[in-house]
C-alpha cells in the first residue's frame, strides 16, 4: 500500500506519519485490496482535520473527521474508513450471492 501523508498548514512530523501508517494497517487487515491512501492533514486556529482518500480495487473511499486534538482526529478518521471498507467488503463479497431463493419452487 503506497502512503501519502501531507499536512496544510502542519509540519507532518514522523511521529504524526508513523501513527497514520500504523492506523492503516489496521484497514489493510481487513482488506487487502488497498491501492494507496492520500491523507491530508489540515490545523485552522482551535480545529484539526484529518481526511483521506483510499484507493480500493474498483473505488475511491473517502472519509474526514474533526477534533480539536490532531490525533483523536485520526483516530475518529480511521474509525470512520474502517467502517467503510467493511461495508464495500461485504457489498463486493455478497454481490448476487443470496443464500435465499427470491422465487421458492411451489409444487
Amino acid at each position: 500500500m503506497n502512503l501519502n501523508v501531507s499536512g496544510h498548514h502542519l509540519d507532518v512530523t514522523p511521529a504524526i506519519r508513523t501513527y497514520v501508517h500504523s492506523k492503516l494497517e489496521r484497514v489493510a487487515r481487513h482488506f487487502d485490496h488497498v491501492i494507496d491512501a492520500h491523507v491530508i492533514l489540515t490545523v485552522d486556529k482551535l480545529r484539526q482535520k484529518a481526511e483521506v482518500t483510499l484507493h480500493v480495487r474498483g473505488k475511491d473511499i473517502f472519509s474526514e473527521a474533526e477534533d480539536q486534538d490532531m490525533y483523536v482526529a485520526i483516530d475518529a478518521l480511521i474509525d470512520k474508513l474502517d467502517r467503510q471498507v467493511v461495508k464495500h467488503k461485504q457489498k463486493t463479497q455478497d454481490h448476487g450471492h443470496s443464500t435465499l431463493k427470491k422465487h421458492p419452487v411451489t409444487e
